[in-house]
């Protein structure tokens, strides 16, 4: 699997109200709390990715002005948004438009099929995406509906809002 970086969607003028910088520090606390959420309620994701819990991996989402950077160390898990231009170090790195990003974390999209229609770039180390992948087929329920109630009746309207979008 290797990096296909010419295989970029443009980025939408959805985050292009706010520049990337302070739009990354509006979305810091959002994300530390989105990260302790998942690991309180899904501790078992944690011992399927084990070999890997301190790798670094980069998220990113074609549309947006910014890289999401995870590390799932149970002891301190960490959700961030980081600058795409450098993109900090990292061991692997996603790449994906945003909707078919929040249907992998759900496993509503083969993740093999995005790959191999090249929808889905994968590049780095390929062993520790697939155990992170491995690791979200295994929970139970929808990653996307905790983040989303967490954020009371807003956050579940957004989340309503994104599924209809991409419905087909």
């Amino acid at each position: 699997m290797t990096d296909t970086s010419a295989h970029r969607t443009p980025r939408a003028a959805l985050p292009a109200m706010l520049p990337s910088a302070p739009l990354r520090a509006l979305l810091q606390p959002v994300l530390a709390r989105v990260v302790r959420r998942v690991a309180a309620r899904h501790p078992g994701m944690f011992a399927r990715i084990a070999p890997y819990q301190q790798a670094d991996f980069l998220i990113v989402a074609t549309e947006l002005p910014f890289a999401l950077h995870l590390r799932p160390d149970p002891q301190a898990p960490l959700f961030r948004a980081v600058p795409r231009d450098p993109l900090p170090a990292h061991d692997a790195r996603i790449e994906a438009p945003f909707m078919l990003l929040l249907n992998l974390v759900d496993g509503e999209t083969d993740g093999d099929a995005a790959f191999f229609s090249r929808d889905l770039v994968i590049s780095g180390n390929t062993e520790a995406v697939v155990s992170l992948r491995n690791a979200l087929d295994d929970v139970e329920g929808s990653i996307a509906q905790d983040t989303a109630d967490l954020f009371g009746p807003p956050g579940r309207l957004v989340l309503d809002a994104l599924r209809r979008r991409a419905a087909p």
